[in-house]
């Protein structure tokens, strides 16, 4: 198979003087993660798509080798000293790599950043912006104060409000959420933010012991204690004997206020359980003080335009730019005085405006024009984050670099696919090779390269399979990209599923929706589209989940339960706007709300795919069942590499010892003592069917399912994870190296694998980000099962496979931000395709012709 440039291309090759100089990537003897010593070339000056299925080792040979080579070699050049301060990566377990020039990563990041976070802070447009204001701004008339530019971010101590600490939000607690029904007794739980679970009883006893009477109605209480009880700063610590427990034992008990308590929890709680808990007596809003900027009152006085700097801020890139312009095009001697009009000092305007300008036109030629320098990044899809790293490099301006990037077109509508790639086309015209890592196939079909790696995923792919001109994989029978590449009409229109049954909202306000009003069919399987910005994630990852939520009392959350040894943060993302629904029907025909997301299922390498499915309780409970265990008198605790006693007590269950090299990147080896295990020896010496408890979380899916499978509870578990095509994963691996797409389907296995009791609400936000279109059908075949059993599917897509398979479509728009929140077209997908103003019909009606 073609593995080689065009055999028709001459090719001078002086490897002694020029390694590279024929303008190819030479690899040879790659064998990062499952690359099966993979020898490719891959041509400079060129886009180039690495494709495959999830799982393949097309990121292994991508980021984790060429990029990864690229960054050791850079690191190489820096002084030893300015090592120590730079994060380096690892270095890539290659023979050789030739003709590679510097390279820059554009990957998806999967964590949640700081609410802090900003399109201005990512960009760095926000450091221009404060510039602009702090030596061009027009300051109070008589005032010979002059700021800092860290005066005007609300992220520094200069320029943070000190009410709200410039996060621009206040939480308040007032008596009517505390105390609910007045006609109630302490006892009886008048407070309602003192429930059991927060150690309400203790509190009780401690306040009687302070001498309040907890049995009198609360309306009856003087006015004295009533606000001593709610709203005191003070901590009393008293000796309480227990009046109803079976054993009095006294204690030293410290008395909370409520509003203490509440504050406390929201502040340091790290469970979302708890914080959504405590949200329910609070009242977000604005700063009073700031009015929501988180600005001290000194920066709100300095004005550009006429305009403080938080109002700049909160306007959408397109017309800040518009803002700015007339500033930019001033020349002449009007660029060097003041502005009659506005006072600003117009020299040093015109520069900060003019880059500015040119800065902000690259992100609104990417569609990006709808965002806002303040619109927090937690709140921003991942298409969204790739698409600002780009246009902050198109800037750059660099020559003769490697740009690397994962899945550029994820998490954006088609038509918003298209500035993308003449993006892409503008990094290769400037000199530079543009390697993506991609799913889509229309971008693959542009691309001028294409590397094929599989044939399948884990343990059965890690080998190219092509590499070559795009037409040529159409030669290749083994890739699975292939035929979705090349797709031919099936002939075949699925029939689509009816209902009589309707979740409505009116009037829903939030964002860019404004007095929407919405039906979404239940029992059915509905897909939600629209250009970025539209409205789609506001629309169903917001309103539908707090709307459905407050209805059923629940509010939405992952559906697995977490391995107690491994639980981890799971903080919503920091999204402080209000949803405001006028009414809500047909809720009552919905029991639970389930939201599956992409959020890692862990952030530390001691969560992983067992503990987070439940299936390794199931694992401990089998060897704690053995006759060894039961002989030494281990329980299933035992077996846990996260608790004391059978873990090794060396790497404290980790299975590895960091490795400090002072000049060189920082290293992880297997631990010495149990060598790599996590386990000690007698914990290991405990075998059920001749394998140990670390032999079997080395196990594949795909292997554990048929070494397990006389362990029901384990069984189930290990073939739903199969059916949604992650039988290549190890029990054990770390949460940290799944991605997104495998962290959702994991979420959906453990969804899959409960009773099918029906009338769930399930709500997916782009669940096909990361998958390739293969894994597509597979997770679609899921969500089939789902609704199937009478359950009601929702999900925000851009695949217009998905879309062209749902049962219902929503389309949004007509454009981003204040041009959307729209509903355009609603139907099935024949009648969103045939609809004439909607931009996603041409491409809905692409796909349904395929069908016929």
């Amino acid at each position: 198979m073609p593995n080689t440039p065009d055999a028709s291309t001459t090719v001078t090759v002086l490897p002694d003087l020029h390694p590279g100089a024929d303008g190819f990537v030479r690899v040879r003897g790659a064998r990062e993660n499952n690359l099966r010593d993979v020898n490719v070339d891959v041509p400079r000056d060129a886009i180039v798509a690495f494709t495959g299925v999830s799982g393949s080792g097309k990121s292994s040979l991508a980021f984790g080798t060429i990029f990864a080579e690229a960054q050791r070699r850079f690191f190489e050049s820096v002084a030893p000293y300015a090592r120590r301060l730079i994060q380096q990566g690892h270095t890539p377990h290659v023979d050789l790599i030739t003709g590679l020039p510097p390279a820059v990563a554009l990957q998806q990041r999967r964590g949640a950043p700081s609410s802090r976070s900003t399109v201005g802070t990512v960009t760095t447009l926000s450091n221009s912006m404060r510039m602009l204001y702090s030596r061009a701004g027009t300051y109070p008339e008589g005032s010979d104060l002059r700021l800092d530019s860290d005066s005007f971010s609300p992220n520094t101590a200069m320029g943070a409000c000190p009410e709200c600490h410039g996060l621009g939000i206040s939480h308040t607690v007032t008596e009517a959420l505390l105390v609910p029904d007045a006609s109630l007794s302490i006892r009886d739980g008048a407070i309602a933010a003192w429930p059991g679970a927060w150690q309400g009883k203790n509190l009780r006893d401690i306040t009687a012991v302070l001498g309040h009477d907890i049995d009198l109605p609360w309306s009856q209480l003087s006015r004295e204690a009533r606000d001593w009880l709610l709203y005191t700063e003070e901590q009393p610590v008293v000796e309480v004997t227990p009046q109803r427990d079976r054993v009095a034992k006294p204690y030293k008990g410290r008395f909370w206020s409520a509003k203490s308590f509440v504050m406390h929890t929201l502040a340091d709680s790290k469970s979302a359980q708890m914080r959504n808990r405590v949200l329910e007596f609070v009242e977000t809003g604005p700063c009073r003080l700031c009015g929501g900027s988180g600005l001290k009152a000194d920066a709100l006085a300095v004005l550009f335009a006429g305009r403080p700097i938080n109002e700049l801020n909160a306007l959408p890139l397109s017309e800040l730019a518009e803002v700015l312009r007339p500033t930019a095009e001033l020349t002449g001697a009007a660029g060097s005085h003041r502005s009659a009009q506005s006072g600003e000092i117009t020299e040093v305007a015109v520069t900060l405006a003019g880059d500015l300008v040119r800065r902000l036109a690259v992100l609104v030629d990417l569609g990006l024009g709808y965002l806002s320098l303040n619109r927090a990044t937690p709140t921003l899809s991942p298409g969204e984050m790739q698409r600002l790293r780009i246009a902050t490099q198109l800037r750059a301006g660099l020559f003769g670099v490697i740009y690397v990037l994962d899945e550029p077109s994820a998490g954006l509508h088609p038509a918003d696919a298209e500035p993308l790639l003449v993006v892409l086309e503008q990094l290769k015209a400037s000199g530079n090779s543009v390697f993506v890592v991609e799913h889509n196939m229309d971008v693959v079909r542009r691309a001028d390269w294409l590397v094929d790696v599989g044939p399948r995923a884990g343990d059965g792919g890690g080998e190219v399979l092509y590499s070559g001109p795009v037409a040529g994989l159409a030669e290749v029978p083994t890739s699975v990209t292939r035929d979705y590449l090349f797709p031919v009409a099936s002939g075949v229109v699925p029939a689509k599923r009816e209902t009589d049954l309707w979740l409505g909202l009116a009037g829903v306000t939030r964002h860019n929706l404004v007095n929407l009003d919405v039906r979404v069919p239940l029992g059915v399987l509905t897909a939600v589209t629209g250009v970025s910005g539209s409205g789609k994630s506001t629309l169903v990852s917001r309103v539908l989940a707090d709307a459905v939520g407050r209805e059923l009392r629940q509010g939405p959350a992952d559906p697995a339960p977490v391995d107690a040894d491994t639980a981890e943060d799971d903080t919503p993302d920091d999204d402080t706007g209000a949803t405001l629904v006028d009414g809500v029907t047909g809720a009552g025909a919905i029991d639970r709300l389930v939201r599956v997301d992409q959020k890692p299922i862990g952030r530390t390498p001691r969560s992983n795919l067992a503990t987070y499915t439940g299936l390794f309780d199931a694992v401990r409970s089998t060897f704690a069942a053995t006759d060894a265990a039961r002989a030494a008198g281990f329980g299933a605790g035992r077996f846990s590499f996260n608790v004391a006693g059978g873990r090794c007590d060396t790497c404290l269950g980790e299975g590895f010892v960091a490795v400090e090299l002072l000049f060189l990147p920082g290293s992880y080896a297997p631990c010495p003592a149990c060598g790599g295990s996590r386990y000690n020896a007698e914990t290991l010496a405990v075998l059920y069917r001749g394998k140990n408890v670390a032999e079997v979380l080395g196990l594949t899916v795909d292997a554990a399912a048929e070494f397990l499978a006389d362990v029901p509870s384990a069984s189930r578990s290990l073939e739903t994870l199969r059916e949604v095509g992650l039988g290549y994963l190890r029990l054990g691996q770390p949460a940290t190296e799944l991605s997104g797409g495998e962290a959702q389907r994991i979420k959906l296995a453990t969804e899959l694998q409960r009773a099918r009791r029906g009338h769930t609400l399930y709500l997916l936000d782009e669940p096909t980000t990361g998958l390739h279109p293969a894994d597509v059908e597979l997770l679609m075949t899921q969500l089939g099962r789902l609704v199937d059993a009478g359950n009601t599917v929702v999900v925000v897509e851009h695949d217009m496979d998905v879309v062209a398979s749902a049962d219902w479509v929503i389309d949004l728009g007509p454009a981003g931000g204040t041009a959307g929140g729209r509903i355009v077209a609603e139907g099935t997908p024949a009648t969103v395709a045939a609809h004439p103003h909607s931009r996603t019909a041409p491409y809905l009606r692409a796909r349904l012709e395929l069908a016929v």
